[in-house]
């Protein structure tokens, strides 16, 4: 099996004193498994970027170990620099390379959060796919105000403190290290164009033009700022397989005319990934019938050769076998046997209307009429996918609680003995059997809260799939709720699933104000 394989970019607010990123690097590379595959810094943004691999277990550390040793050399009330920054760590980063999911790299991320929050007292803001809140999947959302803005902020320094921008973990303010981002995220690309002119004001009205958050390219952040005497156009491009590497300088080459200027050079911050210079390279070449296949060196490092890639590129080696197509679930649910049932039907619905709200953040991102809710429309789509795979978990951890329980009334009652062990056993396993639903029916409220924004800010013209994901959630928390209400019942002593009840009132009594909420949106915004 293949070596499970994260990346990670820390971004530090340091570059004019190497010595202190020598530190920084040297407790990178004390973990055993992390490897530095590169160091770039920058002296006008006074910003080092480091790039190191391993396994999660080594990243995890290693991340930990450089932000600890940032912390204690890096003081950012004597720090100035041209790229916006709240913290002597600035960005943590984690992206999976191979054998190693997305949802992985996001609970890496939450791990070191809360480890950096207890451990090191430094408030931590989770983005990206990790964002426990839509607004926070958007960097510069955080970086608002940089650390001079945040500190008062969270000081209360201009009246009360501004509750949302508590951090996810640690304390609720910064001392001289800042506050630290972390998040899981795929491969971006970090790439700056040096114009001729020392003018920013042009390298600016380019960034403003190119970056999609003013309606320029999808997949790409830019700012203007004054590097080395040059005018400079920092971007970070968050897809390249979308809007290509080329497209974007092409882009820019025709905005620096009208203002009489040109590009001067170009470089990168960090790595780049080898798809991004071929698809460059193909672009310029105009090789229209280009086969990645033809390229000799990945034909020479396959294992076999000569393996065909797929449509997109992807060598088999990477993309894997296809799974089966599994058999139906309603196949499954119409037959005459006591699993899949109610419970996993409920399961099954709640997956649904996650599925829809995640449609309909899709078909939000990437409208420019929809621009001013991009960031949150991202960040509910993978909140969304998250929940839907929770769910869809559950179909089948409900069955096979029901057929634990089932088990359990099967055991021996011959003896007193017997009978207590396997009265505990029922009881232990009535009550697994109703914490099931119980974990859908609160994931069932979750979607119905994002199927709501959604149908406040999303696509208008998706509306009534964003009210049909909020009708399947909420018709998991009602079947949901069917479940953990009938084995709780089923205990002689009920009291010890009165816990679970009232936390199923609360999540219903909150689906009712959610329901009320959403149909004065379908009155006022769907007409209906």
């Amino acid at each position: 099996m293949t070596t499970p394989l994260i990346e990670c970019i820390p971004n530090f607010s340091e570059a004019r004193r190497p010595e202190v990123v020598d530190q920084i690097a040297a407790a990178i590379t004390s973990v055993e498994g992390a490897r530095l595959l590169d160091r770039s810094s920058d002296l006008d943004h006074n910003r080092t970027v480091l790039t190191f691999v391993g396994t999660p277990e080594a990243v995890e550390e290693a991340a930990f170990r450089a932000i600890k040793t940032a912390a204690e050399l890096i003081d950012l009330n004597q720090h100035t620099g041209a790229h916006p920054r709240i913290g002597a760590t600035d960005v943590v980063p984690f992206v999976p390379l191979s054998n190693v999911t997305m949802d992985e790299c996001i609970a890496l991320a939450k791990r070191l959060g809360q480890r950096v929050g207890s451990e090191l007292s430094l408030p931590v803001y989770l983005y990206e796919a990790a964002a426990t809140h839509p607004e926070r999947a958007n960097l510069e959302n955080i970086r608002k105000g940089q650390f001079e803005g945040l500190k008062l902020a969270l000081s209360g320094a201009e009246g009360e403190s501004d509750p949302n921008r508590t951090p996810d973990f640690g304390p609720s303010k910064l001392g001289t290290a800042g506050a630290t981002v972390i998040g899981a995220r795929e491969p971006l690309i970090a790439f700056n164009v040096y114009l001729t002119t020392d003018d920013v004001s042009i390298a600016k009205k380019i960034a403003k033009a190119i970056r999609h958050s003013s309606g320029g390219l999808r997949y790409v952040k830019g700012l203007g700022l004054l590097v080395d005497g040059r005018a400079q156009v920092s971007m970070n491009l968050t897809d390249f397989h979308e809007t290509p590497l080329a497209r974007v300088v092409e882009t820019i080459r025709r905005e620096a005319q009208r203002y009489g200027v040109s590009i001067h050079h170009s470089e990168l911050v960090g790595l780049i990934p080898q798809e991004a210079l071929v698809d460059a390279a193909v672009w310029y070449t105009q090789l229209d019938q280009f086969d990645k296949g033809q390229i000799l060196e990945s034909r020479l490092y396959s294992s076999d050769g000569g393996r065909r890639t797929t449509d997109d590129g992807q060598s088999s080696i990477v993309r894997g076998l296809s799974s089966p197509q599994p058999a139906s679930f309603i196949d499954e649910l119409a037959a005459p046997t006591p699993t899949p049932g109610g419970g996993s039907a409920g399961a099954y619905a709640g997956a649904m209307g996650a599925g829809l709200v995640s449609m309909v953040a899709g078909l939000t991102i990437g409208k420019k009429k929809y621009a001013e809710v991009e960031a949150e429309m991202q960040a509910i789509r993978v909140m969304a996918e998250s929940l839907r795979k929770e769910l869809t978990q559950a179909v089948d951890d409900d069955a096979a609680s029901f057929e634990v329980l089932m088990a359990t009334f099967k055991l021996p009652k011959d003896t007193d003995e017997q009978k207590y062990a396997r009265n505990a056993a029922i009881i232990q396993a009535t009550l697994n059997a109703a914490h099931v639903p119980l974990h859908v029916a609160s994931h069932a409220v979750k979607v119905m809260e994002l199927a709501l924004k959604c149908a406040k800010d999303a696509n208008l013209n998706a509306i009534s799939d964003s009210l049909s994901g909020f009708a399947m959630s909420r018709a998991a928390l009602t079947a949901a709720g069917y479940n953990v209400r009938i084995n709780i019942n089923s205990l002689e002593d009920k009291s010890a699933g009165a816990k679970m009840l009232k936390e199923l009132s609360v999540l219903e009594k909150k689906a009712d104000k959610l329901e009320k909420e959403i149909r004065a949106v379908m009155k006022k915004r769907g007409g209906v």
